[in-house]
C-alpha cells in the first residue's frame, strides 16, 4: 500500500501538467523551483494583485470544487483588466484541511481550464494544512503611463459599465435558500452562472487604455465600487437607475430586490469607467465583446445620487460587501 502523498506530490499530480508549467512569454522559469523568474517587456510597468476566496465566506462546502478554482482566478483576472492589464503569471497558495482528490481534481480542472482559456502560466504557489482558503496572486503588465486608475474621473465624464449587474447576488440569494431547504447544488444552474463562473474583461480592459479616465471592477457592489472611483478622483456621480443593465433573473424578482442585487450586489466582475465627453461609445463597443451601458454621469461635489426615471432621488442601500462590517 502506498504511503501518504506530500506536499510536493500534490503539487506535481494536480498542478505540475505541462499546461500549468509551460514556459510563455515572459516566463523565464515557472513551476520546480524556489521561485519563478518573469520578464517584464521593455517599456511596460508590472501589475500585481492579490485576492483570497476563504470556505464559508466566498463559497459553500458543497459547492463544486471546478468552480472555486475558476472564481479564484476569475476574480484575480478581474483586477487586471481593471488597470488595462495583460496576463503575464499567475501564483496560487492553498490551505486545505485535508487531501480530498475529488476535490482537488475538481479545483485544478476549473483553474488551469480558465487559466488556459486567458493564456496566463501557473508559475508557482504553496500548500499548507488549516481551514481551506485559496488564495491567488496575478502579475500582469501594461504599457508605461497607460495603467487604468481609479483617480482621473472629471464632473461630465459619462459612467459606463459593461455586461449586466445583479446576477452574483441573485445566484447567491438562490444558494442560500437552497442550503437552508436541504436541497442538492446544481453546477449548471442558469441562477448560478454568474456567482460560479464569472468572466473577467480583459479585453474590454485593454481597450479602455488611453480612452477612459478611470475604471475599477465592479467585486463589492456597484455603488460601492463608484463610491471608490469618485472618492479617489474628488468627485461626486449620479446614476440614473432606469438605465442601470440588469441581469435577466432580476426579472423574476420585485423592483426593491432588482435595486438591492443591481446597486449593492458585489462578485459579478463587470468594469465600470469613466468615458470623457469626446470618446466615442459607438467605437469602443464595436472593438469589444460584451455590451457597454451609459448609466449616468460624473457630476461636482462628493457623494453618489441614484434618480429614478423622473430624476427623482431614491432612498436606496449604499453599502457595498465589506468583510469586517458589523464585527467585534
Amino acid at each position: 500500500m502506498a504511503g501518504p502523498e506530500s506536499e510536493f506530490d500534490l503539487i506535481q499530480r494536480y498542478f505540475g501538467t505541462p499546461s500549468a508549467g509551460a514556459v510563455a512569454d515572459g516566463v523565464r522559469l515557472g513551476i520546480g523551483d524556489d521561485a519563478a523568474l518573469l520578464a517584464v517587456r521593455s517599456g511596460h510597468e508590472l501589475v500585481v494583485t492579490v485576492d483570497t476566496l476563504v470556505e464559508g465566506t466566498h463559497f459553500f462546502p458543497d459547492h463544486p470544487p471546478a468552480s472555486a478554482g475558476h472564481k479564484a482566478l476569475a476574480s484575480n483576472l478581474s483586477d487586471l483588466a481593471a488597470m488595462g492589464a495583460e496576463p503575464l503569471g499567475a501564483v496560487l497558495s492553498l490551505t486545505l484541511p485535508r487531501v480530498d482528490h475529488d476535490w482537488l481534481a475538481g479545483f485544478s480542472h476549473g483553474f488551469l481550464a480558465l487559466a488556459e482559456e486567458v493564456g496566463i502560466p501557473l508559475v508557482g504557489g504553496d500548500t499548507n494544512r488549516g481551514p481551506l482558503a485559496i488564495s491567488v496572486t496575478v502579475l500582469g503588465e501594461v504599457p508605461v503611463g497607460q495603467a487604468l486608475r481609479r483617480e482621473g474621473a472629471r464632473p461630465g465624464d459619462r459612467l459606463v459599465v459593461s455586461g449586466a449587474l445583479g446576477g452574483a447576488a441573485c445566484g447567491l440569494a438562490h444558494e442560500t435558500q437552497r442550503r437552508a431547504e436541504g436541497g442538492p447544488v446544481d453546477a449548471s444552474s442558469p441562477a448560478c452562472a454568474r456567482l460560479f463562473w464569472p468572466a473577467a474583461r480583459l479585453s474590454l480592459g485593454r481597450g479602455l487604455r488611453n480612452r477612459a479616465r478611470a475604471a475599477i471592477d465592479i467585486s463589492d457592489g456597484l455603488l460601492a465600487d463608484l463610491g471608490h472611483l469618485c472618492a479617489a478622483s474628488g468627485c461626486g456621480a449620479r446614476v440614473d437607475w432606469p438605465s442601470v443593465p440588469r441581469d435577466p433573473l432580476l426579472a423574476e424578482v420585485s423592483e426593491q430586490q432588482a435595486r438591492s442585487c443591481a446597486l449593492g450586489g458585489g462578485e459579478d466582475y463587470e468594469l465600470l469607467f469613466a468615458l470623457p465627453p469626446g470618446e466615442s461609445l459607438d467605437l469602443l463597443a464595436f472593438s469589444v465583446d460584451v455590451p457597454l451601458t451609459v448609466i449616468g454621469e460624473c457630476t461636482e461635489g462628493a457623494g453618489v445620487v441614484v434618480e429614478d426615471a423622473n430624476g427623482q432621488r431614491l432612498d436606496v442601500a449604499r453599502a457595498g460587501h465589506d468583510h469586517f462590517a458589523n464585527t467585534e
